[in-house]
């Protein structure tokens, strides 16, 4: 048949190494909390931005550069960066892809992230923390989304053929996507909150 897949949009999904993930969303959920208890700006940012949660994104958005833990996520993260990145056949001409940005995110109950990209950067992604029963997924929309024109509905089709896909949210999980794809995280319905890392990683 003459049938290509041409301009896939991949996403990259994984665990942390099992020796490490376990032990180190001990440290990583301590230090969410507590960066929420001591963040005052960030609080009131979330209160304007983000309501029924907390991000550190408007405060406190180097992390990486702040935490001995949140170091050691960044070290694995970038193995996982690397690989997608030869995945996308990407050219950095000698540079390599690093870290900008990396921000903390607990949605409380009705916190909901509204529909997004990631300016300025490469690869973007999240790392799952702790996700209680009900947390809801990430959810990615087919960039083509707004040129569809008279397109039948593609009940039941496969991942690759859907205008959505939620990927579901799992402890050790990380997903990593080009910048690009817009993305939202619908109402999270547990009491307990829901623990993300986000962060973007840039070759400029």
């Amino acid at each position: 048949m003459g049938i290509q897949s041409l301009f896939p949009t991949l996403v990259y999904t994984d665990r942390l190494r099992a020796r490490d993930w376990r032990a180190l969303n001990g440290r990583l959920l301590r230090e969410c909390r507590q960066l929420k208890e001591d963040d005052a700006a960030g609080r009131r940012w979330s209160a304007r931005n983000y309501p029924g949660g907390y991000t550190s994104y408007g405060s406190a958005n180097r992390m990486h550069r702040n935490s001995p833990s949140f170091a050691a996520l960044a070290r694995e993260l970038d193995r996982h960066v690397a690989r997608f990145a030869r995945r996308l056949q990407f050219d950095l001409e000698g540079r390599a892809l690093a870290m900008t940005d990396c921000w903390v995110n607990l949605m409380g109950r009705g916190t909901v992230h509204g529909l997004h990209l990631h300016p300025l950067s490469t690869i973007s992604g999240t790392y799952y923390v702790a996700t209680p029963a009900g947390s809801p997924g990430l959810k990615l929309e087919d960039p083509r989304l707004e040129r569809f024109m008279a397109a039948p509905p593609r009940t039941g089709a496969d991942a690759g053929n859907r205008v959505w896909v939620t990927l579901p949210a799992r402890p050790g999980q990380l997903v990593l996507f080009e910048s690009w794809l817009r993305h939202e995280v619908p109402s999270h319905r547990a009491s307990t909150a829901r623990v993300s890392i986000s962060f973007n990683y840039s070759w400029f």
